[in-house]
């Protein structure tokens, strides 16, 4: 075969005189070659010399279409392969033929249905796109996955990452409550996925049953929530491509925090370092474009959201109300009665009458008990004998000073009854600090160690009311002092130990009923 750049090398060494034998001899083709090339300018493209042969595939072309629709309902990575569709070929409908025709078929179906897109574009402050991306990394027990929400607006590329310890719908409330005071401001629509967590139902088109709290969320900061279609997270591009800079940046090589707390520090530093790049495709950087976000989007509120779910539960004999599969204890005075249990991502709440009256750290096992020993001093006091039986006190932290307390009482006092002394003392901590019981034993030791008198101490030490309680009482008895009562003038009651005849006092006795509802007696004319 002669190239393009072989025919120009062939016409000119003919121009400059040399023989049609030299030229084939020296570029070793015939001599009918070189006359050849030397007859026409360029080589000429190749043409069949025969029509081809009817292909063997023609008649199977609809059954490969049926094949290919039937995949658009199979689960993704269970759809055929040209492969596969080459060997049902063969294996149940007889085909005779090769295998690259059947490649060559199924690719050109394949990409006349390949989906097209339209380059969009977002205003400012429009569009906020939610994400979750999930990352490994190494903390002091050892590496495990995290789920991390990534928040981005579609106009500047600006990025928002908080590392979260589930995926639930208390933990999407807090992520994008902490998003909006990140940012500062609150995108007119947020884009998301459609989770179970956000979104109950899915109905028609971009219809959806939103998830109660997450609708509340939308109604405070007043953004319009708006899903993708089922399987189409394309439609939020912004977003996708931050879970992979989550991933290939932020999170390689694998990260070491010693909890959560360090690693959001880290991933709020990779946030605000790159609002200094450029993203493709644009001029200004993500910082610059973000501004141009924020001054057009929506304020925040006056108050953030309060991001927890919300049930009811019953308080049982134990004083614990279950929550997520855990129960949690509440003080004795609420036992048996209706509650409403706060779920936030990292904490539980116990609500009656307005008033939180229990706080837990927030657990995510599964039939464990939250339990505080401060909720059970009463009935403890009742019930003294689990002092050394119930897992709450059993494993109850409190100052060494404690523990011999209780054994100087027992000592004294003998166990029963110096056991309930220790916990005429533990009932103080109901009501003060640790740390003010702890001193009050300590300063009880050269006095003697008894309830009574640690009890007193402690009341002792607490302290006086701040200088703005302070300066309030005064101001309130300088309003007291200004108020001027005038003094009763006492010389017309004297005139009742002058009197001689008690007809006469009798007489000037009236009473008065020009008003039935407020009659008084007078005397002269005076109100008695």
């Amino acid at each position: 075969m002669v190239t393009v750049d072989e025919y120009g090398r062939i016409r000119r060494a003919y121009r400059d005189g040399m023989s049609v034998r030299a030229i084939a001899r020296q570029f070793g083709h015939s001599w009918r070659k070189v006359r050849e090339v030397l007859a026409q300018p360029e080589p000429r493209p190749y043409t069949r010399a025969q029509p081809p042969p009817a292909p063997v595939l023609g008649p199977f072309h609809l059954l490969i279409e049926q094949i290919l629709a039937a995949d658009a309902e199979a689960p993704r990575k269970q759809r055929h392969t040209a492969t596969q569709v080459y060997r049902r070929l063969r294996g149940e409908h007889g085909y005779a033929g090769g295998y690259d025709q059947v490649r060559r078929y199924v690719q050109r179906k394949r990409r006349r249905e390949q989906e097209t897109f339209i380059p969009l574009f977002h205003d400012p402050g429009q569009r906020g796109e939610v994400d979750f991306g999930h990352i490994y990394v190494d903390f002091p027990e050892g590496r495990r996955p995290v789920a991390v929400l990534l928040v981005t607006w579609a106009f500047s590329y600006c990025p928002f990452a908080l590392a979260l310890p589930t995926e639930r719908t208390e933990a999407i409330l807090h992520g994008l409550v902490q998003a909006f005071a990140f940012f500062e401001a609150v995108p007119w629509e947020v884009w998301f996925d459609n989770p179970r967590t956000a979104a109950l139902e899915i109905l028609t088109g971009r219809q959806r049953l939103l998830h109660p709290r997450y609708a509340a969320l939308a109604s405070h900061y007043n953004f319009e929530p708006l899903f993708c279609m089922p399987a189409r997270g394309n439609e939020k591009p912004h977003v996708e491509n931050r879970v992979k800079d989550l991933e290939r940046r932020w999170a390689t090589p694998v990260p070491k925090a010693q909890d959560l707390s360090e690693l959001n520090t880290y991933l709020c530093q990779c946030c605000l370092e790159d609002r200094g790049r450029v993203a493709s495709g644009q001029r200004e950087t993500i910082g610059q474009r973000f501004e141009q976000d924020r001054r057009a989007s929506l304020p925040l509120p006056a108050y953030p959201f309060d991001a927890c779910i919300t049930q009811p539960a019953k308080v049982d004999k134990y004083q614990t109300v279950r929550f997520d599969h855990n129960r949690y204890s509440v003080p004795r005075a609420y036992a048996f009665q209706t509650v409403s249990v706060k779920g936030y991502v990292d904490a539980v709440a116990v609500v009656a009458e307005g008033q939180v009256i229990a706080r837990h750290p927030r657990s995510y096992e599964r039939g464990t008990q939250v339990l505080d020993p401060l909720h059970y001093l009463v009935t403890l006091g009742r019930k003294p004998a689990c002092l050394d039986h119930a897992g709450v006190y059993r494993h109850w932290k409190l100052p060494a000073v404690f523990s011999e307390l209780r054994e100087a009482l027992e000592a004294q006092q003998g166990r029963a009854s110096g056991a309930r002394q220790f916990i005429r003392v533990l009932q103080l901590l109901g009501e003060h600090p640790v740390e003010r019981v702890q001193a009050a034993i300590e300063s009880c030791r050269s006095e003697g160690l008894k309830a009574e008198l640690i009890q007193a101490r402690t009341e002792r030490l607490r302290p006086w009311p701040s200088a703005s309680h302070a300066s309030n009482a005064a101001e309130s008895s300088l309003l007291t002092a200004q108020v001027q009562v005038p003094l009763p003038d006492l010389s017309r009651f004297d005139e009742l130990l002058t009197l001689g005849d008690p007809d006469d006092v009798e007489e000037r006795f009236v009473v008065t009923e020009n008003q039935p509802e407020t009659a008084a007696l007078t005397y002269d004319g005076c109100r008695v």
